[in-house]
């Protein structure tokens, strides 16, 4: 498991989320709940697509922070591998 850190700000009554220390993993929703979901599947695709391509997944950094942020929490990424590679990811409970 990998522990990276999602971070959230409002802009224009949407929640922007973004993976800190995953560059390029960005979503959103209209909810907390809704961004939440979003950006684990965003990290979900960033991961395979980076497995796909052979190329490494970034290693957590947890001193990245945003100071725009209102909210910064952790979001585990779950690798399990066997004849195919399967990848989860779980945002914290609401």
């Amino acid at each position: 498991m990998l522990t990276y850190k999602a971070a959230y700000k409002e802009r224009a009554g949407i929640l922007l989320g973004e993976v800190l220390d995953f560059p390029g993993t960005v979503s959103f929703g209209h909810t907390l709940d809704e961004a939440r979901h979003a950006l684990a599947g965003a990290l979900l695709d960033m991961a395979e697509t980076n497995l796909l391509r052979g190329e490494p997944l970034p290693l957590p950094d947890p001193s990245r922070s945003d100071p725009e942020a209102e909210l910064e929490e952790p979001i585990h990424l779950v690798l399990r591998a066997g004849q195919h590679l399967t990848v989860d990811v779980t945002a914290p409970a609401a």
